[in-house]
């Protein structure tokens, strides 16, 4: 039977719930605590490591300590949580290195409750071996950290050890099974090539048994076990040739030289006797003469040597250029700009603009020198597309005014426009672009964007403000004709103009005032009457000078006033802070009122006052709601409803008599008993009639607790006699209904006659669905009249007397037609049934509702107090620039010209009121509401009215 196959895990991805976010928040202030750093997302692998998941895992499966004791368990661990690679050992050994320096001390503190060892050996060091938990200085430091070695606990687990080289053992045969799947190869055998001996057959006399048995004994490290043999001593050595027999050795057992290589012994072999060694001290080392044959190397060393004494000394120092990597990227890109060579400029200005966006709050002009004047100097070329002119900058105004091409950079050009007008049109093709002029466009295009960008930062527009060749500029470009090659360059130098105009003060007469101002009234471009509209609007906002907006034309006025009519709320914002920025000089007042139809404008502001409110309303208790006292006994069965109830089969029957009988109350409770009884009463009778069984009382409490979400069956312990406790058996969460409801909702009414039981305020129990059948009711059983054959009544007089819920009418018995009495007891039943109260302190029953005022209000556009962020939110958007326009009107127009005229024509006409009576009369209604129901703009309508008002009390 094959294995089961085991579950796929899921591929390692880090789940940032919020477990996991308290647990790196906890992680960061414990390294920050303990002086270390944070990994927060190592990467082990192809992965990023999931600390909150690894932790867990580790921890569950014994913690840092015995994982490493295992062999090979940190590779189980990665497969565990889902880390693949090609390299199962590196990643492992990964895994391992980002736990040991991320969480194995957090695990030693807040796991195992323990000390981790300080940093200088556990962070510091590297993730080899084990242990941590009984780490310290001492015997940390004490213990020998060669890899490979026996003792080393680093190689328990498999995955961080080197591995060591596994030998065969002698005797074992050479397969491929002794070397062990993790060592590494084993070394080819060395092989020595045969040299026969080309020295005589045996020794000379001369030599020393000693030198005889060292030459003919085999060394296995391959050099001499006593002495140290010269080349030629090696070379000469006589070896003994196989076929040729040794002589047997004579002397001491010194000069023995076994067969075998393995009995040799190196102390015999270097064995001297007392008389020998001084001898062998006082002989003089021999030493190899270099000869170019034997060592050509050093005669080459030695020849190139003698060579270089005979050169010239060179230069030691450092050459020019050598360690200086170049300016950085702003002074490279700001001279590449200003030299004019049209590569580095594209060098410049790709790199301009990306620094531009990336860093606009930190590249400002102030820290650049030059660089304003290379990017106009670089925009100003788009002139030389459509005019026969070449733009200049001179800091001399006498060479500016003498040159018709020269802009003056000190003063300004005030006669820009002239030039501009004078200027001689190019023909450009507007269907072909030729490539030179395409690449020309683009660098002009990014000298403008760069502009643009770093105008955002306030910094930079005060910068640009005070630098007044950018106002020609930006006159120059927004007058070039209509072209799809400057489309991008007008839109920033309009973004440029909005953010410079706060710092720049300008009168009717400067020349960018008049090219806004005629963009505003030519351009059918949203983005460019926006635009326009947000820099007129903002002109000197920063500083102490008043923006008065002098001479706008009345064209610009009427297309204001029909762009406040779409349905675009930035448009419609902006028209709204021009006017507001308009309304404030009265001068400008006095033209609005003769220009366009003022009331109008009124009438579509204060539509503004609401613009996108919110309704909603608040409830003030007046007065709480009064509930009748609960009582145990349900009302009386209505016959009609009994027949609809007896058609149901149990448990259905039980479930609608409890909803018609009671209604769901968590504060109050019926007994058991009661209840039981109740139903019993209504439906014993019936059901023996037609010969159906009873529903037990333990069925009738379990169906009777079911039908309400909120009731169930409860033991209640309640005061009974002194000094016991009374215990009831009650369902609780139900009352009982004044008014039974049917199966289908409606309401039956009870009989208002007197119970002729004699107890005073006591009424007839009876119930009924409709005014008809209590009419009958009424005259068959309390004034018990006979019908007649045809089934009606006669009417004959007799004395009747109405008892029909304190009705004096006929209180004392009165003689009269019972048709009267029939019509009048027609009227107590309509009442009912028509819901008119007789009585009101008799009549009305059951839980009275609470009263409550409702107050409604809208909510319109708010914003956080700056100055004081606990303050409640202040008016903002759309409603309140309407109200500040319309405040500033009513302020002002009192004071206008058109204020005087007005009063003397109506002196004419005996009619009495100005331009404030004429604007804000039929609106103070309106005006009215919207300060009752916008608890924000209160204020401000408040103090609109009063301007408004205070002309008609004068």
């Amino acid at each position: 039977m094959a294995p089961p196959k085991e579950a796929e895990v899921e591929l390692h991805a880090i789940s940032r719930t919020p477990e996991y976010e308290e647990f790196m928040t906890k992680l960061r202030a414990y390294h920050q605590e303990r002086g270390t750093t944070l990994e927060t997302e190592p990467k082990v692998g192809p992965v990023y490591l999931d600390l909150y998941k690894t932790f867990n895992h580790i921890v569950a499966n014994g913690g840092y300590d015995k994982v490493s004791d295992e062999k090979l368990a940190w590779r189980r661990m990665a497969e565990q949580l889902g880390i693949h690679s090609s390299n199962v050992a590196s990643t492992a050994f990964s895994l391992k290195e980002k736990y040991y320096k991320n969480l194995a001390a957090y695990e030693i503190k807040f796991v195992h409750g323990k000390e981790p060892p300080p940093k200088d050996i556990l962070e510091d060091v590297s993730a080899k071996g084990g242990g941590l938990l009984s780490r310290t200085r001492e015997n940390f430091r004490g213990v020998k950290r060669d890899s490979g070695t026996v003792g080393d606990s680093a190689a328990a687990s498999g995955d961080d050890g080197t591995p060591t080289r596994e030998r065969p053992t002698p005797d074992a045969a050479p397969t491929s099974s002794v070397r062990a799947s993790r060592g590494l190869r084993e070394a080819p055998p060395q092989r020595v090539i045969f040299q026969p001996d080309t020295g005589p057959s045996r020794p000379t006399r001369h030599v020393s048994g000693q030198q005889l048995g060292h030459a003919a004994t085999p060394n296995p490290t391959g050099q001499p076990g006593g002495h140290h043999a010269t080349p030629q001593q090696v070379q000469h050595t006589p070896v003994p040739l196989p076929h040729q027999p040794r002589a047997a050795p004579r002397g001491p057992s010194g000069s023995f030289n076994p067969p075998d290589a393995e009995n040799t012994s190196t102390g015999v072999e270097s064995f001297l006797p007392r008389s020998l060694q001084q001898q062998q001290h006082s002989i003089l080392p021999m030493r190899p003469v270099d000869t170019p044959s034997n060592n050509p190397v050093e005669f080459a060393r030695r020849r190139q040597f003698r060579r270089s004494l005979l050169e010239p000394p060179r230069r030691s120092g450092p050459y020019p250029g050598v360690g200086y990597d170049g300016p950085n990227i702003y002074i490279r890109c700001l001279y590449a700009l200003r030299s004019g060579t049209f590569e580095e400029q594209q060098f410049a200005l790709y790199h301009l603009v990306k620094i531009s966006y990336e860093r606009h709050d930190k590249f400002k002009f102030e820290g650049f020198p030059g660089l304003s004047e290379g990017l106009v100097e670089k925009v100003l070329e788009v002139g030389s597309i459509f005019y026969n002119v070449k733009w200049k900058i001179s800091w001399v105004s006498q060479v500016a005014a003498d040159n018709f091409d020269t802009l003056d950079g000190n003063e300004g050009t005030e006669d820009i426009l002239e030039r501009i007008d004078n200027l001689e049109p190019k023909q450009v093709n507007e269907l072909i672009v030729p490539a030179k002029l395409a690449d020309k466009m683009i660098l002009i295009n990014e000298a403008a964007l760069t502009l643009r960008n770093m105008s955002q930062l306030r910094e930079n527009a005060a910068h640009l403000a005070e630098f007044l060749p950018i106002k020609d500029l930006i006159c120059i470009v927004l007058s070039l004709p209509e072209h799809e090659l400057v489309v991008e360059v007008k839109h920033a130098m309009l973004d440029i103009a909005e953010a410079l105009t706060p710092y720049i003060e300008i009168d009717s007469s400067d020349p960018l005032y008049k090219v806004l101002m005629w963009l505003l009234n030519d351009s059918d471009d949203r983005g460019i009457i926006l635009t326009t509209l947000r820099a007129l609007g903002r002109i000197s906002m920063n500083l102490e000078a008043t923006n008065r907006l002098d001479k706008v034309p009345t064209a610009v006025l009427t297309k204001i006033g029909e762009l406040m009519l779409l349905n675009d709320d930035e448009l419609k914002d902006a028209c709204l802070d021009f006017l507001y920025q308009y309304t404030a000089v009265v001068s400008n007042v006095d033209n609005l009122v003769k220009s366009l139809n003022c009331e109008h404008l009124v009438q579509h502001l204060v539509r503004l006052l609401s613009h996108n409110a919110r309704r909603y309303q608040e409830e003030t208790l007046l007065k709480p709601m009064s509930k009748s006292p609960s009582t145990d006994e349900p009302a009386a069965m209505p016959e009609d409803l009994l027949q609809d109830l007896l058609k149901l089969d149990e448990p259905e029957r039980c479930n609608q008599w409890v909803k018609c009988f009671f209604e769901e109350d968590k504060e109050s409770f019926v007994t058991q008993i009661a209840a039981w009884q109740a139903y019993q009463n209504a439906f014993k009778s019936a059901l023996q009639a037609i010969g159906q069984p009873l529903i037990t009382p333990a069925d009738f409490i379990r169906n009777s607790c079911s039908v309400y979400k909120g009731s169930k069956a409860e033991v209640w312990a309640g005061s009974g006699v002194p000094g016991e406790v009374q215990q009831k058996f009650i369902i609780h969460g139900i009352r009982c209904r004044v008014r039974p409801v049917g199966i289908e909702g409606q309401v039956f009414l009870r009989c208002l006659w007197d119970s002729t039981s004699g107890r005073p305020n006591e009424k007839c129990g009876h119930f009924f669905g409709s005014k008809e059948k209590m009419w009958n009711h009424v005259v068959a059983v309390h004034l018990k009249l006979a019908r007649n054959e045809q089934g009606g009544f006669d009417n004959k007089e007799e004395e009747v007397r109405c008892q029909w819920a304190d009705c004096t009418k006929y209180p004392k018995p009165t003689k009269m037609k019972l048709a009267l009495m029939g019509h009048h007891l027609q009227t107590h039943c309509c009442q009912i049934f028509n819901g008119i109260v007789i009585n009101e302190k008799k009549a009305q029953a059951g839980p009275q509702p609470s009263d409550n005022l409702v107050v409604h209000f809208e909510e319109t556009a708010t914003a956080p107090d700056e100055q004081n962020p606990a303050a409640p939110p202040q008016a903002a958007g759309i409603p309140l620039s309407a109200v500040l326009i319309l405040r500033n009107i009513a302020r002002n127009v009192v004071k206008t010209p058109a204020q005087e005229d007005l009063l003397k024509l109506h002196e004419l006409g005996g009619e009495a009121g100005g331009w404030n009576e004429r604007l804000f009369r039929t609106l103070l209604p309106r005006l009215y509401e919207v300060m009752t129901e916008n608890k924000v703009l209160r204020p401000h309508v408040f103090s609109l009215i009063q301007l408004a008002e205070s002309e008609r009390d004068m």
